[in-house]
């Protein structure tokens, strides 16, 4: 199933290359999950739980990572990093963030940012520990520096990664056999909401298609599935219904996809949603994410990046690290998050704790390096709206404790 070369894989789904990134929208909402912090009583929890946000659309960037450099020497946090790239420690596990009375979550995970509406962002960071896991988050201004920070979701179990939504909440999973999908305000005003009707399951990350209003969402099991949920409808603003609709599971022959109906998507006669049906196995679904009719995801077990194309309904292998044998360039494949023109970048866990993006020729490139924490993994990249940041984290740090780091350098301009 293997496509003939990076190179030819890329050039199938290759994007143009001045592309705007994806647009923001508004909100919907649902059933509170009683699991959050300090909403007060009377929270709406009907189809307007969320807030409609002011926000415009995101800057439209071109990428540079093409032009990156190689690493240079580690600096004083221990980052290689390419010329012209500066990092710094924004937060750190068991430690208050500056400018806030928040104390750092341990373990974090997965995260993403959310354009505010006075042009600053927020960051989200999972905290992957059991029964006290979780959401925090960090708010920005217009000029980078940190505001406040603030926990957006509480006391839930091995939050592991998620997604972004198009209507500025954020999709938490929880990583166990019957997890859960939590719904969150990344700005914090409102409850969290869980979404059973994106199934239990050892949940990973999740990402929406928002031309189809579809949701698709990984797995981190050795024979693990790949998730789609087909919303009964829109709701009244237009979004997918994440309360009503139906969960499936893939099956692939010859890199062609069938979905089949898990019929028990809440596991409620107990047996698990990849053993409901004739699924194909996926061994240890990580990150995911959607980028011009793609899927982007990864399986760790076996080291691979894989793309399924959402309107042929094929998917292909775009990285097969475990076919390089030792000399490949990318190992312990995770998070992961796609420029504005395409690139994949892939987070390590593990491996030689860097972050490299595979461009859209196929090419691969090493973007950062953390050194001197090699029983860590990195997790939760993201750029900021102007794509000239990237946020990410070194899950156990050096003793146990989450460092939390923001990298500015060249990777985007404006178109």
């Amino acid at each position: 199933m293997i496509h003939n070369g990076l190179a030819g894989f890329a050039a199938a789904v290759a994007v143009p290359p001045l592309m705007g990134c994806d647009g923001d929208g508004a909100t919907d909402g649902g059933v509170d999950a009683g699991r959050r912090l300090d909403a007060g009583p009377g929270v709406d929890a009907g189809p307007h739980m969320f807030p409609v946000r002011n926000i415009g659309a995101r800057p439209t960037l071109r990428s540079l990572i093409g032009d990156i450099g190689p690493l240079g020497a580690a600096d004083a946090n221990s980052v290689r990093l390419p010329a012209g790239f500066t990092s710094r420690v924004i937060a750190r596990s068991t430690e208050v963030v500056a400018g806030s009375s928040y104390e750092w979550h341990p373990a974090p995970d997965g995260g993403a940012t959310f354009l505010t509406e006075d042009g600053g962002w927020i960051y989200v960071s999972n905290s992957e520990v059991p029964l006290i896991g979780g959401v925090g988050a960090i708010r920005f201004d217009s000029a980078g520096a940190i505001v406040d920070a603030y926990p957006i979701l509480e006391d839930t179990n091995i939050n592991c990664a998620g997604g972004p939504t198009p209507w500025h909440t954020w999709l938490s999973c929880e990583e166990f056999d019957t997890g859960q999908v939590y719904e969150c305000d990344p700005w914090g005003e409102v409850s969290a909401i869980v979404r059973p009707a994106l199934g239990s399951f050892k949940h990973e990350a999740a990402t929406v298609d928002p031309t189809r209003g579809h949701l698709y969402l990984t797995e981190d099991a050795g024979n693990g599935g790949f998730y789609r949920y087909v919303p009964a409808g829109m709701n009244d603003r237009g979004f997918p219904d994440l309360t009503r609709g139906e969960l499936q599971i893939a099956a692939v022959e010859m890199g062609a996809v069938t979905w089949l109906t898990v019929p028990d998507p809440t596991v409620a006669d107990g047996t698990l949603t990849r053993d409901q049906v004739a699924s194909t196995p996926f061994d240890g679904g990580e990150g995911v994410w959607f980028h011009q009719d793609v899927v982007y995801f990864t399986t760790k077990g076996d080291n691979r990046v894989w793309a399924y194309d959402v309107v042929d309904e094929t998917i292909e292998v775009l990285y097969d690290g475990d076919a390089m044998g030792g000399g490949a360039p990318l190992r312990g494949v995770d998070n992961v998050t796609v420029s504005c023109c395409g690139d994949v970048l892939v987070a390590e866990d593990g491996g030689s704790m860097q972050i490299v993006a595979i461009q859209p020729d196929g090419q691969i490139k090493p973007l950062l390096q953390i050194e001197g924490q090699d029983t860590s993994e990195i997790t939760g990249p993201a750029f900021d709206p102007s794509g000239t940041r990237l946020y990410f984290s070194s899950q156990r740090g050096t003793d146990g404790d989450g460092i939390t780091f923001e990298v500015t350098g060249p990777f985007h301009e404006p178109a």
